[in-house]
């Protein structure tokens, strides 16, 4: 009787041994995306997907195209499919706790990329130094523009992390140069070309006057550009945008627009992949993981467009 209930008890620790050690393996990630219209965030994608794959993961990935309760939904069922580790970029600022809290509920922890969850943050944070990388696209456009002039600025989607991280860091920026107004400022909610050359057409036509444009996102820059072509004002529009996206890049090289922050994109689903594994081991990790941007004109952009950090 008494080897059975050794026997026994040796078996049980054995299997929760073998259960623990299968617990710290990660085998299905889910990642849910603000919105794969955007090229930042298909990069994010496209750079999780790949490491995953070396790593014998899968990587179940779906898209909220900008709609917050849709991305709650989304994530609702991610975690009834036994995923290991969320890969969570919000779509919006209104909802973005809810789906930290509901995996944090389930046991599955959360790596946030580029936006953070206000009052419910992820195991982890990865995103870049927004504040320091717009303060310096706008120093720059604020220099190029002689120090002094009218300013618009077109926001991303208000209340988010980068959003509220940009402004921040431009306006440091604009508060160091006495020369320098902001006339007009506008939100965006997804960031998008259509709206940049919307929003900046209606700037224009109010402060025909603009000299300086600032742009929280390539497509909003591009947008903005497209729109003072159109206008085809007397005096120059110094325009930053920020990002790196792709095609901006491209656009910037044959001088569509003037600067813009190319962020770590690759080195950004890399890393959310590298800290899921360890999070999920046990491994303590820092809270808040900040990146560098590169401040990028026509001077340096070739060597982002034939190998994208």
């Amino acid at each position: 009787m008494k080897i059975s209930r050794i026997l026994l008890t040796s078996a049980a620790a054995l299997a929760l041994s073998f259960g623990s050690a299968q617990a710290q393996e990660v085998k299905k990630l889910g990642l849910a995306v603000a919105n794969l219209q955007a090229n930042f965030f298909n990069q994010i994608k496209q750079a999780v997907e790949a490491e995953a794959k070396t790593r014998g993961i899968e990587v179940i990935t779906v898209d909220a195209k900008g709609d917050g309760p849709t991305q709650v939904n989304q994530i609702q069922d991610l975690l009834t499919q036994d995923i290991d580790a969320l890969i969570y970029i919000p779509a919006g600022a209104a909802a973005a706790s809810v789906p930290v809290k509901l995996a944090h509920q389930s046991d599955v922890p959360v790596i946030n990329v580029d936006r953070n969850a206000d009052g419910a943050p992820g195991d982890t944070f990865l995103a870049t130094d927004s504040v320091a990388s717009a303060n310096a696209v706008c120093k720059h456009i604020i220099e190029k523009a002689g120090g002094k002039g009218n300013m618009v600025i077109i926001h991303g989607q208000k209340g988010t992390t980068p959003e509220v991280d940009r402004t921040k860091g431009c306006m440091d920026a604009v508060n160091a140069n006495p020369g320098v107004k902001v006339v007009a400022e506008q939100w965006s909610n997804m960031w998008s070309q259509d709206e940049g050359f919307q929003i900046m057409q209606n700037m224009l036509q109010a402060n025909p006057d603009v000299s300086i444009v600032f742009a929280q996102a390539d497509g909003l820059a591009l947008g903005a550009a497209q729109a003072i072509k159109v206008g085809n004002p007397s005096q120059k529009i110094v325009v930053g945008g920020f990002d790196g996206d792709t095609a901006a890049l491209e656009a910037l090289k044959d001088g569509v627009f003037d600067v813009t922050a190319t962020q770590q994109t690759q080195k950004m689903g890399r890393t959310a992949v590298d800290m899921a594994v360890k999070i999920v081991a046990g491994e303590k990790v820092e809270p808040v993981q900040l990146m560098d941007a590169t401040l990028t004109t026509k001077d340096n952009v070739d060597g982002f467009i034939a190998n994208h950090p």
